[in-house]
């Protein structure tokens, strides 16, 4: 199927002024999740709460839409402000015993490896596999477990250089020892298939803000069903009981979903934004936008190799993913490239000692041209 690129990119503002090469930062707000959001805050300047009741009925289009882009349950699906969340409702809520274990990367986001360091006082280890620029060996991860390991904790797209984890077989690992899997996914989902009913991870959590183009703020968190009482319930508050709403008599009768985790009032702009991102990219189909984001990393790639540059980031088809880390030829000020950069209308950035690129399905050509045209300067 043939998709107009050229829509996409009308459906981002940003392209207005900037060639936008940082979704693996913070990624610009798509124009419908900009409608929503200035929507909502209309409506409430205008209205107060009288038409409350229809933008949480918004909540769950957006809990449905989460749902279908994972091919989840909508009741395995809680909307969370950000990654971080996702992952302490996990690292807090697990019933630890002491001598667990926690099995985690080096090099992880700190989201992904302070909230496991943070259980330390609970008798449980965290046990940090080596993954030089986040290539992770399954041997490694493997010689980590033994009997006491309960949760092997990855990113499934590493933020440095873009490394693309094996989730399924992570958590055919994880499972083998008796653990559960957990997935940071935020520099992946929704630009990288994944079917969690043919892939078993058993948590997962992905705030919107990167390759969602949605608000900061608003994100996804996801568990298996059949865990949904295994953790403790954290953040507990009016909206994590049914019936909801009934402040008199209230008992503590808590939802059968992973709703239950929302307890109070939502970030109902932030959710609006995210939602409307999701349609937005949900018109086009997961496999086309990978497919569309891998065509524009590896023509990056050519044209960075041959102006000398040294790609950093693992581009074997079953890792790559559309963040692109290089080392410029010389002696480059990382700093000083990505300022001079920014003065010519390209947004790019660095981490873990080399240049970074992150496009999106909306980049086009000029945007690629405006890029090397920089990065020559």
């Amino acid at each position: 199927m043939n998709h107009d690129w050229q829509q996409l990119r009308s459906q981002m503002p940003v392209t207005e002024q900037w060639a936008y090469f940082d979704h693996a930062a913070v990624a610009p707000i798509s124009r419908p999740a900009q409608d929503a959001m200035a929507a909502w805050a209309a409506d409430v300047a205008a209205n107060g709460d009288a038409n409350w009741s229809r933008w949480r009925k918004g909540v769950e289009v957006v809990r449905r839409d989460a749902a279908k882009l994972l091919s989840a349950e909508r009741a395995e699906v809680a909307l969370i402000r950000n990654t971080t969340e996702g992952v302490n409702l996990v690292a807090e809520g697990f019933p630890w015993r002491p001598g667990d274990n926690v099995v985690v990367p080096s090099g992880e986001f700190p989201t992904n490896l302070f909230a496991w360091l943070n259980i330390k006082d609970r008798g449980v280890e965290a046990r940090q596999v080596d993954a030089q620029l986040e290539r992770l060996d399954l041997d490694a991860v493997k010689a980590a477990c033994d009997s006491r390991t309960r949760i092997i904790a990855v990113s499934w797209v590493g933020y440095v250089t873009g490394w693309k984890n094996d989730l399924d077989a992570l958590a055919e690992l994880a499972h083998s020892h008796g653990a559960y899997l957990f997935v940071d996914a935020i520099q992946g989902l929704g630009v990288q298939p994944l079917d969690v009913s043919q892939t078993p991870i058993d948590f997962l959590a992905a705030d919107g803000h990167k390759w969602l183009v949605g608000p900061e703020g608003a994100g996804v968190f996801y568990l298996r069903r059949e865990h949904l009482d295994l953790l403790r319930p954290l953040g507990l508050g009016w909206n994590s009981v049914q019936p909801t709403g009934d402040f008199h008599e209230m008992p503590m009768n808590l939802l059968d979903a992973a709703a239950r985790y929302e307890g109070g009032s939502y970030n109902m702009a932030g959710v609006a934004g995210l939602g409307a991102s999701l349609k937005l990219l949900a018109s086009y189909g997961v496999a086309a936008l990978a497919e569309r984001i891998d065509d524009i990393s590896e023509q990056i790639c050519q044209k960075l190799k041959r102006r000398g540059a040294r790609i950093v980031s693992c581009r074997e088809r079953e890792r790559r993913t559309g963040i692109v880390s290089f080392d410029p030829p010389g002696n480059a000020d990382l700093a000083e490239l990505l300022r001079q950069c920014r003065e010519r209308g390209v947004i790019v950035n660095h981490r873990g000692g080399h240049m970074r690129v992150s496009p999106h399905a909306y980049t086009n050509d000029d945007d690629i041209e405006r890029l090397c045209t920089a990065l020559d300067s």
